[in-house]
């Protein structure tokens, strides 16, 4: 346990800090799984809608911090090239 004050500090953000960035990443996997369904019942139009919005959420995790920005990118091209894929 924290003894210092700033180390108490510190632990109080930390925990704040976790709660986020959990939710952001909660949200990134949810856009993920979207896009990723819409791919496998082959429907262009609803999957072309969930990659944008995806790809919203991921650079918002990106410029965040949650995500390291080259996974971010990694992630974006992955799911657009499933999506394309399609025709």
């Amino acid at each position: 346990m924290a003894i210092h004050k700033s180390a108490e500090k510190r632990a109080r953000q930390n925990k704040k800090r976790h709660l986020r960035n959990a939710s952001v990443k909660s949200s990134v996997k949810t856009r993920l799984k979207a896009v990723l369904g819409a791919v496998e019942d082959k429907k262009k139009d609803d999957s072309r809608k969930a990659l944008a919005k995806a790809i919203v959420v991921i650079d918002k995790a990106a410029s965040k911090g949650v995500l390291h920005k080259n996974t971010a990118s990694r992630k974006i091209s992955r799911l657009t090239r499933k999506v394309n894929q399609l025709g």
